[in-house]
């Protein structure tokens, strides 16, 4: 009975490797239609932020007249879009449009004495055209939150009285200034409206709002805070629904802002609600727009480039400058990134970009991938369940029947869960199968030929090599047919487990290669646990322990570069176009190529195989961003494994000399 199951689970393999094609055969379309996606949209859109240019202007002698010019300025260098916040009293007064005082102030000016009972906000319309156009709108919101308002005189000119302390008035969100608007229009910008959560929904007025917006060339909107228009009071008013409806009606879309901390509530549901008309948009913080030209450039053509992002939004704000003994700002660094020296705009252009207004994905997803995918689901399993019989054979079977009972549990209590489980799974399976099949060659080489030659080794070496990495790139087909939806390429979901994928393939070599090279894992399990524990290992386990913890802090974005390594990558990048993986190309993959080399004389080689298999697991990661094109993770493999062969062959060249200096010395070393 034992032996006709070890013979069923032996023959289960072949089964199992079938299928495992029938997955890749059957994803090929479904990335047919992802390259087609991504492919859709390549219009660029730079936006800067219009307040902090107000506040810039403040400082200057006459802002008005300065702000006229930089907005001239921008255009010219490129920033087709100024980003609008919902104004308030506060920005209104920088931009003279009013005055404001309070209690104590208006006192003052009229000669009297403060009343006991009163802290009210006063204002003063500098002109009466400003006050034709802002009086019902600061009217009209006041009102709403059920605050007084009444009017007042200031000298000659028109005001009101607000029944609310300044400091809090000041901070309420208006309506986007009309007068700024218009003015910004007629200069050819495009406005990018953005909207708080911060007052009342009101459907009605909203559908006005959008109306508005859409007569005057707005297609997108950027949302300000924490939450999207509409969610506070989605469960009374279903508020999130309604809004969605009047964006799909008036046809505008909305931006999704990279690297936040934290999503911002109810975006999700909204882009699911407006079929995903959705762009990705890069910020640039006004701390960082002083950086080097060189580095704004470069960070902008990544952006667009590397992670499907079609907004770059610019701020920009004064700061004091005690050297210099000047109020500065960095509009002209801003647009010498742009223009030249850094020279952004030119480098996207040429990267097949234009600049325009930014355009949601035109989505590929035929019914007929369902299908496809059920099959690339079974093939997923299959593959996990060979990783399994590597270490565990009599448990194959069981493995691939159980993985398909869970497969399909998930498929009905949480699909999206089946997906990237899956996903994380095979992406794990297959470096780790590759790299066990080329321990297992290196050994079945070695038993037949005791004595190899150097040429034999390279050739043997360098064919292992390039099967090695085809066999581990087998798992990036089910990894893009399996995430393969637009959340994923706008990162309002995300591949899940990277640091289990970056840990789990070296952990499983490592038990691979300490238990299962000798006669039987529990005879090399008593050997290794036999031995006397000494200082150097504790030294040792430490500085790996060290090494671990480095290594998974820079398998997210917020890693440390080292000194250097920011230049490095430009370098790489300007050079090549496209930057492959300093850990591929100048570690795991070298020490692949030198690492077998040298395992076909020497058995205690094969640890390095330990570290190598990095480059495997990180060759299949780069296809686990997928908000990076498929295009252009497939050519930065491909340039990491031509660049680690070239540097793996020089590595061999040195191995080979000291291996002969050792061979030719060593003899008359131990004779002294």
């Amino acid at each position: 009975m034992i032996r006709s199951w070890q013979r069923w689970n032996k023959a289960s393999r072949k089964w199992l490797w079938v299928l495992v094609i029938v997955g890749i055969l059957a994803s090929v379309p479904v990335i047919a239609q992802r390259v087609q996606t991504e492919s859709s949209a390549n219009q660029v859109e730079f936006v800067m932020n219009y307040r902090g240019l107000l506040d810039i202007a403040s400082y200057q002698a006459d802002p008005k007249a300065y702000l006229d010019e930089q907005l001239d300025r921008l255009k010219e260098a490129g920033i087709g879009t100024m980003a609008m916040f919902e104004s308030t009293l506060d920005e209104l007064s920088k931009t003279r449009r009013i005055m404001v005082f309070s209690s104590v102030e208006a006192a003052k000016l009229n000669g009297a004495v403060i009343a006991e009972n009163g802290n009210y906000t006063y204002l003063a319309f500098t002109s009466a055209d400003n006050e034709a156009q802002l009086k019902p709108m600061i009217e009209a919101t006041f009102s709403k939150l059920n605050v007084p308002v009444a009017n007042w005189q200031y000298q000659d000119r028109g005001g009101l009285v607000i029944g609310m302390g300044m400091e809090e008035a000041v901070m309420k969100p208006l309506p986007l200034d009309p007068i700024a608007f218009a003015m910004l229009r007629e200069k050819g910008f495009t406005v990018l409206p953005r909207l708080s959560d911060n007052i009342p929904y009101d459907q009605e007025e909203m559908d006005q709002q959008l109306a508005y917006f859409a007569e005057n060339g707005v297609t997108r909107i950027l949302f300000d805070g924490e939450a999207v228009k509409g969610f506070t009071e989605n469960e009374s008013k279903n508020s999130l629904q309604g809004f969605a409806d009047l964006l799909k009606k008036h046809g505008i879309g909305i931006a999704a802002i990279e690297n936040l901390k934290a999503p911002q509530k109810g975006f999700n549901k909204l882009a699911y609600l407006i079929d995903y008309n959705v762009v990705r948009l890069h910020s640039l913080a006004d701390t960082e727009a002083s950086q080097d030209k060189a580095t704004l450039a470069d960070r902008f053509v990544l952006a667009t480039k590397d992670r499907n992002i079609r907004m770059v939004y610019l701020n920009a704000s004064a700061s004091k400058d005690l050297t210099k003994a000047a109020i500065t700002n960095p509009i002209d660094n801003l647009i010498g990134s742009l223009q030249a020296p850094g020279n952004a705009i030119e480098r996207i252009e040429n990267n097949g970009f234009e600049l325009g207004q930014a355009e949601a994905f035109t989505i590929h997803d035929a019914s007929w991938q369902r299908y496809l995918k059920a099959l690339v689901v079974l093939g997923g399993v299959a593959f996990v369940a060979l990783l399994i019989s590597c270490f565990l054979p009599s448990l194959t079977l069981v493995a691939f029947v159980l993985g398909l009972v869970g497969s399909a549990g998930l498929y009905v209590l949480k699909p999206v869960l089946l997906e990237q489980a899956l996903a994380l799974f095979v992406a794990i399976s297959a470096p780790t199968i590759a790299m066990v099949l080329a321990i297992r060659k290196v050994q079945e080489l070695q038993e037949k030929h005791s004595n190899f030659s150097g040429g034999r080794r390279l050739t043997h070496t360098i064919v292992l090599f390039i099967k090695t990495s085809l066999l581990s790139l087998t798992s990036v087909p089910f990894v893009i047919a399996l995430l393969n939806n637009i959340t994923y390429s706008l990162v309002l979901n995300q591949f899940r487990g990277v640091s289990l994928l970056h840990l789990g393939p070296i952990l499983l070599i490592a038990i691979y290669v300490f238990l299962y090279r000798g006669n039987s894992v529990w005879e090399e399990l008593r050997k290794w646990l036999r031995m006397p524990i000494t200082v150097l290992w504790v030294a040792v386990a430490a500085v790996l322990g060290v090494a671990a913890l480095y290594y998974l802090s820079r398998t997210g974005n917020a890693g440390t570069l080292l000194p250097g390594e920011a230049a490095f990558r430009s370098f790489l990048e300007n050079t090549f176009g496209v930057r492959p993986r300093n850990k591929e190309f100048l570690l795991a993959h070298p020490l692949f190529i030198v690492g077998l080399f040298a395992a076909f004389r020497y058995r205690w080689a094969m640890f390095a195989m330990i570290i190598a298999v990095m480059g495997q697991l990180s060759m299949v990661d780069t296809f686990a961003h997928i908000h990076t094109p498929a295009v252009l993770s497939l050519i930065r493999d491909v340039l990491g494994l031509g660049l680690g062969l070239v540097i793996g062959l020089i590595a061999v060249l040195v191995w080979q000399i000291i291996e002969r200096c050792w061979d030719k010395w060593s003899p008359r070393l131990l004779k002294l």
